[in-house]
């Protein structure tokens, strides 16, 4: 191998090794929003609500307001930034609560989607006990730079790959997303559960 030759080779493998470093992946990291993992603020009000700031990644710390047996989930720098945002006041009509593990969707070290597990109260359904059944959705909610707010929703009962889905939804169109013009999807198969969420 002459010079010329051998600079090209190893050029070209500077070149390849500089890609693949520049290269960053796209996966999911995990946080809790549980309350022994938060902190509360303030007291409970009179309708039992209560708020708490969870530890998130990048700096973002995750907001979890509840009242009248409904939940809200929002994300910012900090509680007053997340208490801002668009997902801060998207309630859903039915009794609801989110899951307490936090999935982060992140290229390289920057997240820019949660994955939540939502529980929807089904009026028109009830258990032996005359509750109403519960329903599982998964919500997607795009975060900052930008306005923070739900994407999509999966319907887990109608959606066998319901997660898959879910990821997929976050990584093609979460960042792109316009809060407040895009109208949020649901992806996969409708469902029970992503219907009551539309009401």
């Amino acid at each position: 191998m002459n010079y010329v030759t051998f600079a090209t080779a190893a050029m070209a493998l500077i070149s390849m090794n500089l890609d693949q470093a520049g290269a960053q992946t796209i996966g999911s990291g995990y946080t809790s929003s549980a309350p022994k993992d938060c902190r509360m603020i303030g007291k409970p009000g009179e309708d039992g609500g209560t708020t708490r700031v969870c530890r998130g990644k990048a700096g973002l710390v995750v907001l979890v307001s509840e009242g009248d047996l409904r939940e809200v989930v929002s994300v910012g720098r900090n509680r007053q930034a997340a208490a801002k945002e668009p997902a801060a006041q998207a309630w859903f009509g039915p009794f609801n609560s989110a899951a307490h593990t936090v999935e982060w969707r992140a290229k390289g070290d920057q997240p820019f989607a949660i994955i939540q597990r939502w529980l929807i109260a089904d009026n028109g359904e009830q258990d032996k006990d005359g509750r109403p059944t519960t329903k599982a959705m998964l919500a997607v909610t795009r975060l900052p730079p930008g306005a923070v707010c739900h994407v999509a929703y999966v319907d887990v009962a109608a959606n066998p790959n319901a997660n898959e889905l879910a990821r997929q939804a976050a990584d093609e169109f979460a960042r792109d997303f316009k809060c407040g013009t895009d109208e949020v999807k649901t992806i996969g198969q409708s469902g029970r559960t992503t219907a009551l969420t539309r009401r």
